[in-house]
């Protein structure tokens, strides 16, 4: 067997081989044709951004994000803030007034009193493992988290002035 070629298989093999690089011409001629269309639409996608997009969510931002963060400030303002001021102010003014030696020196004389009504003895006293502090400390903690819990509350509610919704399209059938 001969491993040559008729001369029309050569023929046909060398127009198949031209086709194939005329194909392979168009192709890449495609190919940069797409490139440019591409780079053509990265560009009209930034200009779109910068244009549509950009000033959509500025104007979604400064219509419901800055309001809300402007209600929710004022109600920690007007609300929490006072009332942990006040809870402290309590706390601090029971303290005080624990603490006075003229208080201390009326319950020694009530305790004093019951005790000689009752006919004992004077009492050593007993050391007590928590004072009054101990109480005040856990009532303040108490009420501050009680006003947290309240400031997160009203934050996070489900108010339907916070929402607006969308202008409905004319020609639906819903207008």
């Amino acid at each position: 067997m001969s491993t040559s070629l008729s001369k029309q298989r050569v023929k046909e093999l060398d127009k198949l081989k031209a086709e194939a690089q005329a194909l392979l011409s168009q192709q890449q001629e495609v190919l940069a044709q797409a490139t440019v269309l591409a780079q053509q639409a990265s560009r009209q996608a930034q200009h779109l951004t910068r244009e549509q997009v950009v000033p959509r969510v500025r104007e979604g931002y400064s219509s419901y994000v800055v309001p809300a963060a402007e209600r929710a400030n004022e109600v920690v303002n007007r609300t929490l803030v006072p009332a942990i001021g006040t809870a402290l102010g309590t706390a601090l003014s029971v303290a005080d007034i624990a603490n006075d030696t003229r208080v201390k020196a009326a319950v020694k004389r009530v305790k004093d009193a019951a005790d000689r009504v009752a006919g004992r003895a004077e009492v050593v006293p007993v050391k007590k493992k928590s004072g009054i502090g101990g109480y005040v400390a856990l009532a303040v903690g108490v009420a501050a988290l009680a006003g947290v819990a309240y400031a997160v509350w009203q934050t996070f509610r489900a108010d339907d002035e916070l929402w607006v919704a969308d202008e409905l399209d004319e020609n639906s059938p819903e207008a």
